[in-house]
């Protein structure tokens, strides 16, 4: 699974590179990922997830043993 979300799912969408006069040719627009490691305190353990930066976003609001247990309700892992 290159280049997608662990959490939400996201992944590049295609769409087109406009000139000036207006010649099209197709682009991907990636998503922001990053590996990183989170550590869960109620398993007492670290893990390392590839996740988009609003992920991350979400993560620091809500919590990381939060967001894995929505993300696990939802049936996205």
């Amino acid at each position: 699974m290159a280049r997608v979300c662990e959490l939400t799912g996201k992944k590049a969408l295609v769409g087109n590179n406009v000139s000036h006069a207006m010649n099209k040719t197709k682009r991907k627009f990636n998503v922001n990922l990053r590996t990183k490691r989170f550590y869960i305190p109620e398993e007492d353990r670290w893990i390392t997830l590839k996740v988009s930066a609003s992920a991350i976003k979400t993560i620091d609001k809500k919590g990381i043993y939060a967001v894995l247990k929505e993300v696990e309700r939802n049936g996205y892992i």
